[in-house]
Protein backbone atom coordinates (compact mmCIF):
# COMPACT_ATOMS: atom_id res chain seq x y z
CA UNK A 1 0.00 0.00 0.00
CA UNK A 2 2.85 2.34 0.86
CA UNK A 3 4.43 1.69 -2.55
CA UNK A 4 1.13 2.40 -4.32
CA UNK A 5 0.73 5.61 -2.38
CA UNK A 6 4.23 6.71 -3.26
CA UNK A 7 3.58 5.97 -6.95
CA UNK A 8 0.41 8.06 -6.89
CA UNK A 9 2.31 10.97 -5.37
CA UNK A 10 4.96 10.72 -8.08
CA UNK A 11 2.32 10.69 -10.84
CA UNK A 12 0.59 13.74 -9.40
CA UNK A 13 3.92 15.52 -9.16
CA UNK A 14 4.71 14.70 -12.79
CA UNK A 15 1.35 16.01 -13.98
CA UNK A 16 1.76 19.17 -11.93
CA UNK A 17 5.25 19.62 -13.34
CA UNK A 18 3.96 19.28 -16.92
CA UNK A 19 1.30 21.91 -16.33
CA UNK A 20 3.78 24.22 -14.65
CA UNK A 21 6.27 23.74 -17.51
CA UNK A 22 3.70 24.42 -20.22
CA UNK A 23 4.22 27.70 -22.00
CA UNK A 24 1.55 30.38 -21.50
CA UNK A 25 0.83 30.04 -25.22
CA UNK A 26 0.15 26.32 -24.86
CA UNK A 27 -2.15 26.95 -21.90
CA UNK A 28 -4.10 29.58 -23.86
CA UNK A 29 -4.52 27.29 -26.86
CA UNK A 30 -5.65 24.40 -24.68
CA UNK A 31 -8.30 26.68 -23.17
CA UNK A 32 -9.54 27.31 -26.71
CA UNK A 33 -9.52 23.62 -27.59
CA UNK A 34 -11.41 22.60 -24.46
CA UNK A 35 -14.43 24.67 -25.53
CA UNK A 36 -14.57 23.67 -29.20
CA UNK A 37 -16.26 20.81 -31.00
CA UNK A 38 -13.84 19.39 -33.57
CA UNK A 39 -15.51 16.56 -35.54
CA UNK A 40 -12.90 16.58 -38.31
CA UNK A 41 -9.91 16.38 -35.96
CA UNK A 42 -8.29 19.67 -36.93
CA UNK A 43 -6.90 19.92 -33.39
CA UNK A 44 -6.10 16.23 -32.95
CA UNK A 45 -2.38 16.73 -32.33
CA UNK A 46 -2.82 19.57 -29.84
CA UNK A 47 -1.27 17.37 -27.16
CA UNK A 48 -1.44 18.88 -23.65
CA UNK A 49 1.60 16.80 -22.71
CA UNK A 50 3.71 18.76 -25.21
CA UNK A 51 4.73 22.02 -23.62
CA UNK A 52 5.74 23.48 -26.99
CA UNK A 53 2.71 24.25 -29.21
CA UNK A 54 4.89 25.13 -32.21
CA UNK A 55 4.60 21.57 -33.57
CA UNK A 56 0.79 21.58 -33.42
CA UNK A 57 -1.29 21.63 -36.58
CA UNK A 58 -2.39 25.10 -37.77
CA UNK A 59 0.01 26.94 -35.41
CA UNK A 60 2.99 29.06 -36.50
CA UNK A 61 5.67 30.36 -34.14
CA UNK A 62 8.51 32.83 -34.33
CA UNK A 63 12.18 32.13 -33.57
CA UNK A 64 11.47 32.55 -29.86
CA UNK A 65 8.84 29.77 -29.95
CA UNK A 66 6.00 32.23 -29.44
CA UNK A 67 2.76 31.71 -31.31
CA UNK A 68 2.28 34.23 -34.14
CA UNK A 69 -0.46 32.58 -36.23
CA UNK A 70 -3.58 30.49 -35.70
CA UNK A 71 -4.84 29.20 -39.07
CA UNK A 72 -8.12 27.40 -38.46
CA UNK A 73 -10.22 28.71 -41.31
CA UNK A 74 -12.84 26.30 -42.72
CA UNK A 75 -12.08 23.59 -40.16
CA UNK A 76 -15.66 22.66 -39.18
CA UNK A 77 -15.19 23.92 -35.64
CA UNK A 78 -18.02 25.02 -33.38
CA UNK A 79 -18.14 26.59 -29.95
CA UNK A 80 -16.88 29.83 -28.40
CA UNK A 81 -13.64 31.76 -28.71
CA UNK A 82 -11.77 31.61 -25.43
CA UNK A 83 -10.76 34.94 -23.85
CA UNK A 84 -7.53 33.14 -22.88
CA UNK A 85 -6.36 33.69 -26.47
CA UNK A 86 -5.65 37.27 -25.43
CA UNK A 87 -2.59 35.92 -23.60
CA UNK A 88 -0.96 35.14 -26.96
CA UNK A 89 0.77 38.51 -26.86
CA UNK A 90 2.88 37.85 -29.99
CA UNK A 91 -0.09 36.74 -32.10
CA UNK A 92 -0.31 38.47 -35.49
CA UNK A 93 -2.91 36.41 -37.39
CA UNK A 94 -6.09 34.92 -35.95
CA UNK A 95 -7.90 33.02 -38.71
CA UNK A 96 -11.19 31.35 -37.75
CA UNK A 97 -13.24 32.16 -40.87
CA UNK A 98 -15.74 29.70 -42.28
CA UNK A 99 -16.56 27.68 -39.17
CA UNK A 100 -19.54 27.65 -36.82
CA UNK A 101 -17.95 29.70 -34.04
CA UNK A 102 -20.60 30.88 -31.58
CA UNK A 103 -20.80 33.22 -28.63
CA UNK A 104 -19.27 36.67 -28.50
CA UNK A 105 -15.95 38.25 -29.44
CA UNK A 106 -14.06 38.44 -26.14
CA UNK A 107 -13.38 41.96 -24.91
CA UNK A 108 -9.90 40.74 -24.00
CA UNK A 109 -8.93 40.52 -27.68
CA UNK A 110 -8.23 44.23 -27.44
CA UNK A 111 -5.02 43.27 -25.61
CA UNK A 112 -3.54 41.59 -28.72
CA UNK A 113 -1.39 44.58 -29.58
CA UNK A 114 0.60 42.76 -32.30
CA UNK A 115 -2.45 41.52 -34.17
CA UNK A 116 -2.42 42.26 -37.91
CA UNK A 117 -5.40 40.18 -39.06
CA UNK A 118 -8.60 39.20 -37.25
CA UNK A 119 -10.63 37.05 -39.63
CA UNK A 120 -13.85 35.76 -38.04
CA UNK A 121 -16.17 36.00 -41.05
CA UNK A 122 -18.72 33.33 -42.00
CA UNK A 123 -19.47 32.11 -38.49
CA UNK A 124 -22.36 32.39 -36.01
CA UNK A 125 -20.82 34.97 -33.69
CA UNK A 126 -23.30 37.13 -31.82
CA UNK A 127 -23.27 40.08 -29.43
CA UNK A 128 -21.55 43.42 -29.88
CA UNK A 129 -18.26 44.33 -31.49
CA UNK A 130 -15.99 45.10 -28.53
CA UNK A 131 -14.86 48.71 -28.36
CA UNK A 132 -11.52 47.34 -27.13
CA UNK A 133 -10.68 46.29 -30.70
CA UNK A 134 -9.93 49.98 -31.23
CA UNK A 135 -6.72 49.36 -29.23
CA UNK A 136 -5.26 47.13 -31.96
CA UNK A 137 -2.93 49.71 -33.46
CA UNK A 138 -1.26 47.23 -35.86
CA UNK A 139 -4.49 45.78 -37.22
CA UNK A 140 -4.79 45.79 -41.02
CA UNK A 141 -7.57 43.28 -41.66
CA UNK A 142 -10.78 43.13 -39.62
CA UNK A 143 -13.29 40.82 -41.29
CA UNK A 144 -16.37 40.15 -39.18
CA UNK A 145 -18.91 39.85 -41.99
CA UNK A 146 -21.57 37.14 -42.26
CA UNK A 147 -22.16 36.70 -38.54
CA UNK A 148 -24.95 37.66 -36.12
CA UNK A 149 -23.37 40.72 -34.57
CA UNK A 150 -25.68 43.34 -33.07
CA UNK A 151 -25.43 46.81 -31.57
CA UNK A 152 -23.62 49.89 -32.85
CA UNK A 153 -20.27 50.07 -34.61
CA UNK A 154 -17.82 51.23 -31.93
CA UNK A 155 -16.46 54.71 -32.62
CA UNK A 156 -13.16 53.50 -31.21
CA UNK A 157 -12.53 51.61 -34.46
CA UNK A 158 -11.98 54.98 -36.15
CA UNK A 159 -8.50 54.97 -34.60
CA UNK A 160 -7.31 51.86 -36.46
CA UNK A 161 -5.01 53.87 -38.70
CA UNK A 162 -3.30 50.81 -40.23
CA UNK A 163 -6.56 49.27 -41.40
CA UNK A 164 -6.73 48.09 -45.02
CA UNK A 165 -9.96 46.05 -44.91
CA UNK A 166 -12.79 46.39 -42.37
CA UNK A 167 -15.76 44.26 -43.45
CA UNK A 168 -18.78 44.42 -41.14
CA UNK A 169 -21.40 43.53 -43.74
CA UNK A 170 -24.13 40.92 -43.39
CA UNK A 171 -24.79 41.20 -39.67
CA UNK A 172 -27.55 42.83 -37.62
CA UNK A 173 -25.70 45.98 -36.59
CA UNK A 174 -27.69 49.08 -35.69
CA UNK A 175 -27.24 52.80 -35.24
CA UNK A 176 -25.29 55.18 -37.45
CA UNK A 177 -22.21 54.30 -39.48
CA UNK A 178 -19.25 56.39 -38.24
CA UNK A 179 -17.78 58.78 -40.81
CA UNK A 180 -14.64 60.09 -39.12
CA UNK A 181 -10.99 59.19 -39.63
CA UNK A 182 -10.49 55.69 -41.11
CA UNK A 183 -14.21 55.30 -41.79
CA UNK A 184 -13.88 57.90 -44.54
CA UNK A 185 -11.92 55.37 -46.61
CA UNK A 186 -14.05 52.26 -46.07
CA UNK A 187 -16.24 51.32 -49.06
CA UNK A 188 -20.00 51.43 -48.42
CA UNK A 189 -20.29 47.74 -49.25
CA UNK A 190 -18.37 46.91 -46.07
CA UNK A 191 -21.51 47.86 -44.11
CA UNK A 192 -24.13 46.39 -46.46
CA UNK A 193 -26.94 44.06 -45.42
CA UNK A 194 -27.29 45.34 -41.88
CA UNK A 195 -31.01 46.24 -42.02
CA UNK A 196 -30.95 48.42 -38.90
CA UNK A 197 -27.80 50.35 -39.78
CA UNK A 198 -28.15 53.92 -41.01
CA UNK A 199 -25.86 55.96 -43.20
CA UNK A 200 -23.50 55.16 -46.10
CA UNK A 201 -23.47 51.50 -47.11
CA UNK A 202 -27.04 50.91 -46.03
CA UNK A 203 -27.92 49.15 -49.28
CA UNK A 204 -29.34 45.67 -48.89
CA UNK A 205 -28.38 44.10 -52.18
CA UNK A 206 -26.14 44.69 -55.16
CA UNK A 207 -23.03 46.84 -55.14
CA UNK A 208 -21.83 45.27 -51.91
CA UNK A 209 -18.14 44.93 -52.73
CA UNK A 210 -15.88 45.62 -49.80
Amino acid sequence: MAAAGALAIVLVALIASTVADSSPDAVALQALRSGLQDPDGALKNWDPDLVDPCTWFHITCDDNLRVTRIDLGSSNLSGPLSPELAKLDQLQYMEFWGNNIQGTIPEEFGDLKNLISLDLYNNSISGRIPASLGNLSNLKFLRLDHNRLTGPIPRELAGLFQIVVMDLSNNDLSGTIPTTRVFQNIPPGCFANNPRLRGPGQQQGGGTDC
